[in-house]
């Protein structure tokens, strides 16, 4: 891959094009959203309740009044419209009104002058509790005998996989129990954004988000207004990765910007972002396989339990995705699957990179090692033996049309060379930087993880974007300008579009306008969508303007504009079948494979990931260098869940909100990293593109622990794998909890 020069007017699909926000922000001129100011402005602070179950008889706001520069203090009796909001279901209170379900939950809000007296004073609000019990236990939660957290129960959502014999029976068995601990997303911008009331009673809320439309939707209803009034302007996002669908700040601000016909700017803390939005279900899943003595399969059963925390968020979607890719990339005829996602007094999850597949991967890919080992075959081999391919069925009946080659991707990691053997350079060594080894006790292991993960939203969802393209001649030069909702959150997106543009109208020169809600929808930047959708939706607008061309030059113009908007759709998906899980529930998948190897100090219970070489077929590479990047990326984050990231919850409590006792990977953490990236075109997508962010979180994840279980021997059914899992003997799935 060559690197252009910064400005370099290129830049085609499948050129490695250079991205017009990365020099800002690698040398801190980028403005983020937490660098917003107007004069005049306020600030706003959240305050939040410290139980994870309570009741509420009473919020006094008088003492919060009654501290000099407030200007504002307002509970859930000053929320003017609808009193509730989530993206699927609207269960979760802007304000906690009588009950509280979780350790954070907003129950009033506070305006001032200055940031530090915000806090002083929402310290002072009053909050009459009478402090519950807790329900932390999903397993619990589906008992018909525990507390009901929400009227309709606990229950969010079942999804059952029904498919071939009910009853199968196979030669080899193996059968195994996983735990997926609590990830957090750990974007390094915290929520921010600054909302400015308007003249004519509205609001301009300038946001960090990841889907402009459905927050507005969501925001104006809170606040009573039409969405025409509520306007949405995307503001430089520091990351994402799932947890910026919901909402956090956005309707608080508002609320104190109309209450005080001021701007209210509002900034989270690294603390409090960990209260302030969703996280990655933890999981428990319970797996069985079963194999003809030659290690092909016959069935998969599994259920899994999703603790979805406090409230919906994207549960039910979640739900879904554990279920549809429950049995991984293989070809299986019978299957047997019962996914629950439930309600629990602990931190609400929804979205983060992988939805469901994640904690799925970690159980079916723990189970294929389990089932190669029973039937004396090679880690690698069995996965070759069973993968999906082309017209091969998924476990939802779905027939893959489009290129799968999940066999291939497994031989070009299993073949790549190994790394040499572990240095003498103590830094190279499992807790040398620290001084901790001398390397006595230290072994390899090698370890695979494959994955499966959807593209673009399923099951029947209304799945659309909005582009539009205007041509014109500005200074004698062809400019084209594109205009879209569409969220960038450090993909990539702005560059691809105007590749789009330079393919699809030969011209130089592309402007992207601001994301914002004055034009159509884009749908959200997650799903590994935004490539596959905002490109097809920017072409197709292209195509139109350069139908109104009709072969003419661009520069030929002259006072000419031309315009075309375009509200682009993917084929259409269906929803499963309610009792047998059947239907063409996704538009597309996307394949990922990692080998991992691993140095393990077995006496300190310390991992070194030596080195992953990684396999996936992208349809298309827009942007190669991208491309990259996003690998890298995903891969450094399913790094984390498998060895060091879990946010602790204790009794509902999260015990280690900061980046201090919460632990991500750093570059000395991340091994060198042997990339192969396949381009088979799918013959249904924009260019052939395949949504690429996803699959390599997910796979790197068990790949790596399945590494750490070679060198140890032991069974290491739960991640993160701590030090005490693999220096301990005989500890079970709750080890750590």
């Amino acid at each position: 891959m060559t690197t252009p020069r910064v400005g370099e007017r290129t830049g085609r699909i499948g050129d490695s094009t250079a991205r017009p926000d990365g020099t800002p922000k690698v040398t801190g001129a980028f403005a983020f959203s937490s660098d917003l100011y107007l004069t005049g402005m306020l600030w706003g602070v959240t305050v939040r309740a410290p139980h994870p179950r309570a009741e509420i008889h009473g919020v006094d706001v008088g003492p919060a009044l009654a501290v000099r520069g407030v200007a504002a203090a307002l509970t859930a009796e000053d929320v003017p419209g609808r009193a509730v909001y989530g993206l699927d279901v609207p269960d979760q209170p802007v304000l906690a009104r009588d009950t509280v379900r979780y350790q954070g939950e907003p129950v009033a809000l506070v305006a001032a002058d200055h940031p530090e007296t915000a806090r002083r004073a929402a310290a002072e609000v009053a909050v009459d509790y009478t402090v519950l019990e807790p329900l932390t236990d999903p397993r619990r939660a589906l008992d018909d005998g525990s507390p009901q957290l929400h009227p309709g129960g606990n229950l969010v959502r079942h999804v059952p996989i029904r498919r071939g014999d009910p009853q199968p029976t196979a030669e080899v068995v193996v059968t195994g129990e996983y735990t997926v601990g609590m990830q957090d997303q750990a974007f390094l911008g915290p929520e921010s954004g600054l909302a400015v009331p308007a003249a004519d009673g509205g609001v301009d809320l300038y946001i960090a988000t990841q889907w402009l439309h459905v927050d507005r939707d969501q925001v104006a209803a809170a606040l009573g207004l039409a969405p025409e009034l509520v306007r949405l302007h995307l503001s430089g996002v520091g990351g994402a990765f799932g947890a910026r669908e919901d909402l956090s700040m956005q309707i608080h601000a508002c609320l104190l910007a109309l209450r005080t016909g001021r701007p209210v700017k509002m900034v989270y803390s690294r603390e409090e972002s960990f209260f302030g939005h969703v996280h990655r279900h933890p999981a428990i899943l319970r797996y069985e396989h079963g194999a003809t003595r030659e290690g092909r399969l016959v069935y998969v059963k599994a259920e899994i339990l999703l603790d979805g925390g406090a409230y919906a968020s994207t549960s039910q979607a979640v739900a879904g995705n554990a279920a549809t890719h429950a049995a991984g990339p293989y070809e299986v005829p019978n299957a047997h699957v019962d996914v629950y996602a439930l309600y629990t007094n602990n931190p609400p999850c929804g979205a983060m990179r992988g939805f469901g597949a994640v904690q799925a991967c970690f159980g079916y890919e723990s189970q294929m090692d389990r089932l190669a080992a029973a039937c004396g075959l090679d880690p690698a081999e069995i996965r070759i033996r069973n993968a999906m391919r082309e017209g091969s069925a998924a476990i939802t009946g779905q027939v893959l049309d489009f290129p799968a080659p999940v066999a291939e991707l497994v031989r070009r990691v299993r073949d790549r060379p190994l790394p040499p053997q572990r240095s003498t350079d103590l830094r190279a060594m499992p807790g040398g930087v620290g001084g901790t080894t001398h390397g006595e006790d230290v072994v390899r292991g090698v370890g695979y993880g494959v994955s499966i993960k959807n593209v673009c939203f399923s099951e029947g969802f209304d799945d659309f974007a909005t582009a539009r393209v205007r041509l014109e001649v500005t200074g004698g030069e062809p400019v084209a300008t594109v205009f879209t909702a569409a969220c960038e959150v450090g993909q990539g997106l702005v560059t691809v579009q105007e590749q789009v543009v330079r393919t699809e109208l030969g011209v130089d020169r592309v402007m992207i306008a601001p994301a914002d809600t004055s034009v159509g929808g884009a749908g959200s930047s997650s799903a590994s969508r935004q490539t596959y959708m905002t490109t097809g939706a920017v072409r197709a607008a292209c195509a139109k303007v350069r139908d109104r061309l009709a072969g003419r030059d661009p520069a030929s113009l002259g006072d000419e504009v031309i315009d075309a908007t375009v509200e682009w759709r993917h084929r259409p998906t269906s929803p499963l079948d309610p009792v047998t899980g059947q239907g063409f529930a996704h538009v597309q998948y996307a394949f990922a494979a990692h080998r991992a190897v691993v140095d393990v100090d077995l006496g300190l219970g310390l991992v070194k990931v030596v080195e992953l070489a990684t396999a996936q077929d992208v349809g298309k590479a827009v942007n190669p260098l991208a491309v990259a990047g996003q690998i890298h990326g995903g891969s450094a984050q399913g790094l984390g869940l498998a060895l060091m990231e879990e946010i602790q919850v204790r009794d509902g409590e999260i015990v280690n909100p900061s980046f201090t006792d919460y632990l991500i990977p750093t570059v000395l953490d991340m091994p060198p990293m042997s990339l192969d990236v396949l381009e088979l075109a799918d013959p249904n997508a924009p260019y052939g593109v395949r949504g690429v962010g996803e699959p390599p979180t997910i796979s790197s994840t068990p790949a790596i622990v399945a590494a750490v279980r070679a060198a140890t021997g032991r069974n290491l059914n739960r991640v993160p794998v701590r030090p005490e899992h693999i220096t301990a003997e005989g500890l079970s799935v709750e080890a750590g909890r």
